[in-house]
Parts: C-alpha cells; structure tokens; sequence
C-alpha cells in the first residue's frame, strides 16, 4: 500500500506510521508539528515521505496528492489544543478535512479512513453509546470533528470512521495518564474530575485497523471500545500504586467543568460484529502497560482539548 497519514507525527499517526514501514509498505506523513513530535519520526527511512504543513493549505495537500499518489488515505490530523480557537479547529478539522476527502477523491484511494471522537456524541442519553446514537456535540473539537465526518459521509469514498475511545499506548501526550504519571513522579499535587471514560490498548487498535484497512472491508462509522467504562480515579490510584507513592491526603476530586462529560462509554458490538473484532486487553492491563512505557522512555508534552474545571485553578 501507499498510505497518507495526515497528523501522521502524532500518538496514533506515529504509531501507524512505524508500523506500516515496518511491514513494508510506503508512507506518507503530512504534518505541521503543533501537537505532533518530530522525534516521534525515523531520521530517515527509503519508503517514509515527510511533508511538513497544515491540511489547511489546500494547494499544498493537493500536491502531496499529486506527487505522492497514495492508494489509501488515514486522516489522524485534528487541531484540539485550545478549546477557545475555533477558527483554528474549523481550518482544520473542517476545512482542512474536506480538502484532504477532495484530493482523495481526485486521487481515486481505495480505502479513507478517519479518525473521530467520542465527544461528537455529546452528552449521550445511554450508556454504552451505539453507533446510532445522534450527533449531539457542544465544544468546538467535537462540533468541528463532527462536521468533518459528516463531510465525508456525502464524499462516495469508501471510507470508515472510527469513533475511538482513549487509545492508550506509546506516545500517549494527552489525558490523564500521563498528567497523573507526570505530576505524581514530580512530587506535584493532581486532582481527579468525576468522570467516566473507555480506554482501548494500542495493539487492541492495531488489530482493528488491519480489519479496516483490507479491501472490502465494511464502511461506515465504527465505535473502537472495550465498551466498559472507568473512573479517572481508578486510574489515579493505578499510577499511585505503579509508581509507590504514599499520599499525604486523598487526591481532590472535583465536578466536571462546563466544556466535559460525566461519562463516555462507547458501545463496540457493532464493531465486533462487522469486522469479528475482540479487543484482547483488561482496563487494568491497557493502563499498566502504559505506565511501563513512560518509565523507560518518559513523556514528551501533554495536550489537552478540555479547560481545567473551576474547582481546580
């Protein structure tokens, strides 16, 4: 295959990226390195292409088109990192998409996929969240996410949508994972949001991209879930107890803030079934195997699309 990654220099991009070289195929990275690390890229590979900008720049997406001449496209670029920018998330998660579905479509690509969030579901109604569910977004990242796959929904690509739950595995620059490893291994004070959240393992999402990636594969939009879901509080006390720390006084937890959800679970028997997709990795399991990979190569930045609840400033 020939894949353009767009956001390729990010946690899931990079991720993709060594992957897919690894097996022998040609990538593409398209990336402008607002969030994404260059470090996070080989030095040089013969079959990795790296082009650096913003999918907002039309011309130059569609000369990467042009020169690169990609049979399948992996659209993992999303501006989330400042919750108040909503010209920079409509550049580039909606106008940006749709140059990117456009030149794909110029290009005739065999497979498109892209990666969604949870939060355009909003504030679900039920939980675990179905595919079904409706649209229901309230902050700029999900509204501009949302948008972006509506596009391509009307676009006559052959294309899938991932709705992820929080992928969790080398790389990982947001959330609380490495906030709480960051914080604790600094001897600084964390607090811990009354929230509910899913978490999948990488290799758990690598296996649901060589499904998604095969030609004929289903298309559509797709939750990626282990459909249970976890307070950040657990997560807070595994990083306590991985990493020996005793706490002086129970950690703070505060309400969640205006722009957040108090629980998002993401429902994947649809996924399981249409593909015979299992996710392999517990809760527990997902998390301690990151906890692993920061104590032996650390973390680099952490990013985060929401605002710091009230209580908590």
């Amino acid at each position: 295959m020939r894949i353009l990654i767009t956001g390729g220099a990010g946690c899931l991009g990079s991720n993709l990226t060594e992957r897919y070289l690894e097996a022998g195929h040609t990538v593409c990275v398209l990336d402008n390195f607002a969030t994404g690390q260059r470090g996070s890229l080989p030095d040089a590979h013969p079959q990795m292409t790296l082009v650096e900008g913003s999918i907002y720049d039309r011309a130059l997406v569609n000369g990467t088109f042009d020169n690169f001449r990609p049979t399948h496209v992996i659209h993992s670029a999303a501006a989330y990192k400042d919750p108040d920018d909503w010209i920079e998330d409509t550049r580039t998660n909606v106008e940006g998409t749709i140059h990117v579905v456009d030149a794909a479509r110029t290009a005739g690509v065999k497979r498109f996929v892209n990666f969604h969030t949870a939060l355009g579901y909003g504030r679900p109604e039920t939980l675990p969240i179905p595919v079904s569910a409706p649209a229901r977004p309230f902050t700029s990242y999900g509204i501009s996410k949302q948008a972006g796959e509506d596009y391509l929904a009307i676009s006559g690509l052959q294309y899938v949508s991932l709705r992820l739950a929080n992928v969790t595995g080398p790389r990982l620059a947001i959330g609380p994972i490495p906030t709480f490893y960051t914080r604790l291994k600094a001897g600084k004070p964390c607090f811990c949001s009354r929230t509910v959240r899913d978490f999948v393992d990488m290799d758990d999402f690598f296996s649901i991209m060589d499904l998604v990636m095969e030609d004929g594969a289903p298309t559509g939009p797709f939750n990626v879930s282990t459909g249970t879901g976890h307070t950040i509080k657990e997560i807070f006390d595994i990083v306590v107890d991985h990493l020996g720390v005793v706490l002086a006084e129970p950690v703070p937890e505060v309400d969640p803030g205006v722009d957040d959800v108090p629980a998002v679970v993401l429902d994947p028997q649809e996924t399981i079934n249409a593909f015979t997709w299992q996710p392999r990795y517990s809760f527990e399991q997902t998390i301690r195997r990151m906890l692993t990979w920061y104590d032996r190569y650390g973390v680099t930045a952490i990013y985060s699309h929401l605002k710091a609840p009230a209580a908590a400033r």
